[in-house]
């Protein structure tokens, strides 16, 4: 199962380490995780937000990270997983 994960990334000094746990973690599991850490500096906030809704499309379920309520873009992509009815993980 293709599964993106959700979590604060501006603001959060350990956003690499978290993220890459949640990558790891779910690859154990034999899911693919789409991991937003990932994508290159230097972008506007719209548009990685834009790259992470087209990731969103195409995976099966969201992944929330722990502190996923904090961050104003995680909260935009949950709503945007619960409109398109993809599964919900809360880590």
């Amino acid at each position: 199962m293709k599964i993106y994960i959700a979590g604060p990334i501006t603001g959060n000094a350990n956003y690499e380490d978290e993220f890459k746990e949640a990558e790891l973690s779910l690859k154990a599991q034999g899911h693919t995780p789409l991991n937003p850490a990932k994508l290159p500096e230097g972008l506007k906030y719209e548009e990685y937000m834009h790259i992470c809704f087209a990731m969103i499309d195409i995976s099966e379920g969201l992944f929330l990270l722990p502190n996923w309520k904090g961050s104003p873009g995680a909260r935009r992509e949950f709503g945007y997983a619960l409109k398109n009815r993809k599964q919900i993980y809360k880590g």
